[in-house]
């Protein structure tokens, strides 16, 4: 390969807003009060629901949108007021993927990775080697003269994550790229953007309305709700202790943090006046997050523990566990405050009789 390591561009949302006009004069904030730090060379998670505003975020980077009020910077460049030479300096800076690919489909995937050098005004004799080393990259090498036809979801973006690179970007946007892909094809994908990020030195931000994904490549996420940013920060961090509801309502899919039916049906968040057991959910984190402190409890305290739900895996590569138990009422509160002894978090999420 002849890539060299690239130094990747901040980002910065500067209390950034976006207003729509719709038919009839109604005026819709898709944005609101946006303010966000991406560190060069990060990976950052942009995680929401449909309609939450997170593309319209993405889409600021490289000029595609305009904000209505506040800045939004790249390496230091002010994208909204960029123009002319300007503003095309700075989308040579930012690369993106897309969902769907968007191929064309009369080229090859050497054809599909070149464009973007052709309408630079890159010489042809720079694209070929440029292509080459490009499709290597990506482990198309043996499909160079194919066409996305006869390509498989995952190989089509893998064109596309070529075609993103092929400027040389500081900056690689990733638009819920991929969503449209299975589980397997999916993991190969995260990883290749790990390595890129890891190789190139490039600063991605991604946006995705799957946790897992953000679990899988991301050192930091922000969660958008109704155009506003709700909870950001390290990606451990926000796992491990989840502040707002939407964070926890993303959460339970990827963390073993669902509380079976038959619990959740029967929860109440006043305590009985008398018997019942408090239901509680532990969280495993930092040294103690593959000890055994539930049986320690048990043995130390005589407390019988009912594990309801859980899941222990890593994030990036720290060990973290969620684990909901149900424990007798008299002894919750001293067994809350031994956990926490021992450096696990603990939040009661109700009774059951």
């Amino acid at each position: 390969m002849t890539d060299n390591m690239i130094q990747g561009a901040s980002i910065a949302f500067d209390k950034v807003g976006k207003a729509y006009t719709k038919a009839g004069g109604a005026t819709v904030n898709a944005l609101e009060g946006i303010s966000l730090d991406v560190a060069p060379g990060s990976i950052t998670g942009i995680i929401g629901r449909s309609g939450a505003g997170k593309s319209t975020l993405l889409r600021m980077v490289n000029g595609l949108e305009r904000p209505t009020s506040g800045k939004v910077l790249v390496g230091g460049e002010d994208v909204g007021t960029a123009k002319g030479g300007k503003l095309r300096a700075i989308r040579r800076d930012v690369g993106m993927i897309f969902q769907h690919f968007n191929l064309l489909s009369s080229r090859t995937v050497a054809g599909n990775i070149a464009l973007p050098l052709e309408v630079a005004g890159v010489p042809s004799a720079q694209i070929k080697p440029r292509v080459a080393d490009l499709i290597e990259r990506v482990g198309l090498s043996a499909q160079a003269g194919r066409y996305p036809a006869e390509l498989s979801g995952g190989q089509k973006q893998r064109i596309g994550i070529a075609r993103a690179l092929a400027t040389g970007p500081k900056v690689l946007l990733s638009d819920e790229a991929t969503s449209a892909l299975d589980p397997e094809t999916t993991q190969t994908v995260l990883s290749l953007l790990k390595d890129i990020n890891r190789d190139l030195g490039l600063t991605v931000l991604l946006i995705t309305h799957e946790m897992a994904v953000v679990r899988d490549i991301a050192s930091h996420v922000a969660v958008i709700e109704a155009g506003r940013i709700v909870e950001h920060g390290a990606t451990y961090d926000i796992f491990t202790a989840p502040q707002h509801e939407t964070t926890r309502s993303f959460l339970s899919g990827v963390t073993g943090v669902t509380l079976p039916a038959f619990v959740r049906d029967r929860l109440t968040q006043t305590a009985p006046a008398s018997g019942g057991e408090e239901v509680i959910r532990v969280t495993f984190a930092g040294a103690h997050a593959t000890d055994p402190m539930l049986a320690r409890l048990t043995k130390e305290m005589g407390t019988p523990v009912n594990i309801l739900a859980g899941a222990v895996e890593e994030i990036g590569t720290r060990p973290f566990g969620n684990l909901l138990v149900s424990m007798p009422m008299p002894q919750a509160a001293q067994a809350r405050a031994f956990l926490k002894q021992h450096g696990l978090l603990t939040e009661v999420l109700g009774y059951v009789g």
